[in-house]
């Protein structure tokens, strides 16, 4: 670790030094975001921006969450990593983590039960409804369920006095970024309700940012800043390949957590519309109409 930091600890002393590698250390590997009262190095700018500059030779970076601090994959390295299908999970373990999502974030969060921005929520989903809710085997739900809390990506409540327990999002949802946060919320919308007119608007502005990236490439190279080629007749290759980045749920290890893929169609909601595809890119792909009157059941 000290031959690979060496060339930014270098103009510091030792003290200094030890405070920015344990201000990176807990930010890495802490479950939970790290109070920056605990860190001068996170508490100072300057040294705040060391750090990040540390986690930036892994393609990490710090994200915020109030007063408090920890890392998580940049924006542009989670979209590389979603495109990696060693990165992907299986259809089982996205499907229920859909399901989690949904039923104690979107829901609640609908209902005016959760008023801030965050992905933590105190309304687990019972396992009997993920088992109604699911194509899956009770077999291959209770193995997805083991993997997504060895990921970090769903957390067990357990029952207290009157109230159920279940499974909550977990701890790798403190590591979105605000862009991952953003895309994930939309494809959530995309899934609970894909024919409002808040899910036509995003598709609607989805569309006009790929025709303006499409277009953008053009516009550089009439300025004589594009490929190399374009001017030759060639014009720009690939200048609209693909969508946004795949990745809203990135996690905190090396894996990637919850990296995009295809469709699972292997989780079922019964609601308004057909949410195939809804969280596609999203990593969270396979969960059909979640949300609406319950006036019809669609399967993905």
């Amino acid at each position: 670790m000290s031959e690979v930091f060496e060339p930014l600890l270098r103009s510091y002393d030792e003290k200094r030094r030890a405070e920015l590698v344990a201000a990176y250390m807990a930010v890495e590997y802490a479950a939970e975001p790290v109070p920056e009262v605990r860190f001068p190095a996170l508490r100072e700018p300057a040294l705040r921006r060391t750090v990040e500059k540390m986690l930036g030779l892994s393609g990490r970076t710090l994200v915020r969450s109030d007063q408090a601090w920890i890392s998580g994959y940049r924006d542009d390295v989670a979209a590389e990593l979603a495109a990696d299908p060693q990165c992907v999970p299986p259809v089982e373990d996205r499907a229920v983590l859909v399901l989690v999502l949904i039923h104690s974030v979107a829901i609640p969060r609908a209902a005016g039960l959760l008023s801030n921005d965050s992905w933590l929520s105190p309304y687990p989903t019972p396992v009997d409804e993920l088992r109604r809710r699911t194509q899956l085997p009770i077999g291959e739900l209770e193995s997805a369920l083991r993997r997504l809390r060895m990921a970090g990506l769903v957390a067990q409540m357990k029952a207290g006095g009157d109230e159920a327990g279940g499974f909550v999002p977990g701890p790798q949802f403190h590591r979105l970024t605000d862009a991952a946060r953003r895309r994930l919320q939309e494809e959530l919308i995309l899934a609970a309700g894909p024919d409002s007119p808040l899910a036509a608007a995003i598709r609607a502005r989805r569309r006009g940012q790929e025709r303006e990236d499409a277009r953008s490439p053009e516009r550089d190279a009439a300025r004589g800043g594009g490929p190399s080629g374009a001017a030759q007749g060639g014009g720009p290759s690939g200048a609209a390949q693909g969508g946004g980045p795949s990745s809203a749920a990135q996690g905190g290890g090396p894996s990637g957590a919850a990296q995009g893929g295809g469709p699972s169609g292997r989780a079922r909601e019964n609601g308004r519309g057909d949410a195939r595809g809804g969280v596609e890119g999203a990593g969270l792909d396979g969960v059909s109409g979640a949300g609406g009157d319950g006036e019809r059941g669609e399967q993905a």
